[in-house]
C-alpha cells in the first residue's frame, strides 16, 4: 500500500468540462476533459497517447458557452502550468490518463 501525502492548499470543484491541451513539445493540442479545478491547479484526463511528462509546461484551454463568451469578451479561458503528476495506471479502461497541472 502506498500512502499519498495531500499537498493542496486550495479547495478543488469537481468540474466535468471539456478542454483542449497544447503540448510546445508536440507542437499540437489534445482533447481532453477536466476533472476537477481550483484556482491554483487543474486535474484532468488526456487520451493515453498524449505525450506529456512531470515538469513539462502546458497550457490548458477552458472553452466557454457562448452566453459566457457575450459576457466576458473571449471565447476561452487560457491557464498555463506545469505538470506535476502524470497518472498513467488505471486509466486503461478509458484509454486516458490523469494530468495533475499546477497554474504559473
Amino acid at each position: 500500500m502506498e500512502a499519498v501525502l495531500e499537498q493542496r492548499n486550495e479547495v478543488r470543484s469537481t468540474i466535468t468540462w471539456p478542454v483542449s491541451v497544447w503540448l510546445a513539445d508536440a507542437n499540437r493540442f489534445f482533447n481532453g476533459r477536466s476533472a476537477n479545478v481550483s484556482r491554483t491547479g487543474a486535474y484532468i484526463k488526456v487520451p493515453m497517447t498524449t505525450p506529456v511528462r512531470a515538469g513539462q509546461v502546458v497550457e490548458i484551454n477552458f472553452p466557454r458557452s457562448q452566453a459566457l463568451a457575450m459576457e466576458k469578451g473571449q471565447f476561452a479561458r487560457i491557464k498555463t502550468g506545469t505538470v506535476v503528476r502524470v497518472e498513467r495506471s488505471g486509466m486503461l479502461e478509458n484509454a486516458e490518463i490523469g494530468v495533475a497541472v499546477s497554474f504559473n
